[in-house]
């Protein structure tokens, strides 16, 4: 009786005789090794950003806060603009300031471009704020802002008043800005 069929295996220099099976244990082994070494890896990774991080992101901050302080008033003053629209009922410009392919997340699950202009087309805003304004750089053309919206206005003929936790990411494409991605979270 043949329990199993030998395999003839070539290993470095020496040609070896054995089954498949010690040859597929073997190799996951090795798989496991190289993952658990991948592992070690990240995890050094991140333990150098806590020592070394804080130091590498004041400086890159010295070297770019002119830059970033214009990226983020840019990103901001599209964020009021998009939602000037929503006051003004300007539905022609808040639609070119959503990228077509954009992301939009809400309690109510996500919905793309063309159902967040419509869902929003009987919406007014009379007044709102944004407080506790976050910014962070993605890229030298984009960036993503978190802040606090309190607004006040009606919403299919319904008056309404809400504070929410918003956020957006905003890219600039073909030289003008779009929003990417956009959510919001009522606030407790």
């Amino acid at each position: 009786v043949v329990l199993f069929n030998l395999t003839r295996v070539q290993s470095g220099d020496h040609v070896i005789r054995t089954n498949p099976t010690t040859i597929y244990f073997r190799k996951l082994r090795e798989a496991r090794l190289m993952k658990n070494s991948s592992n070690m890896v990240v995890l050094g990774l991140v333990c150098l950003s806590f020592v070394a991080g804080p130091h590498l992101v004041r400086a890159h901050f010295r070297a770019t806060s002119g830059n970033e302080d214009t990226l983020q008033k840019t990103i901001v003053e599209q964020e009021r603009r998009e939602l000037d629209c929503l006051k003004t009922g300007n539905m022609e410009l808040f639609s070119t300031l959503i990228a077509d392919d954009a992301v939009f997340v809400n309690a109510r699950g996500t919905a793309g471009k063309a159902e967040v202009v419509k869902n929003t087309s009987d919406v007014r805003l009379e007044e709102f704020t944004m407080e506790d304004v976050r910014f962070a750089r993605v890229s030298a053309e984009s960036g993503v802002i978190a802040y606090k919206l309190t607004e006040k206005g009606t919403a299919h003929g319904k008056a309404f008043s809400a504070q929410v936790y918003a956020s957006a990411l905003w890219v600039k494409r073909d030289g003008k800005w779009v929003s990417l991605f956009s959510q919001e979270t009522a606030a407790r």
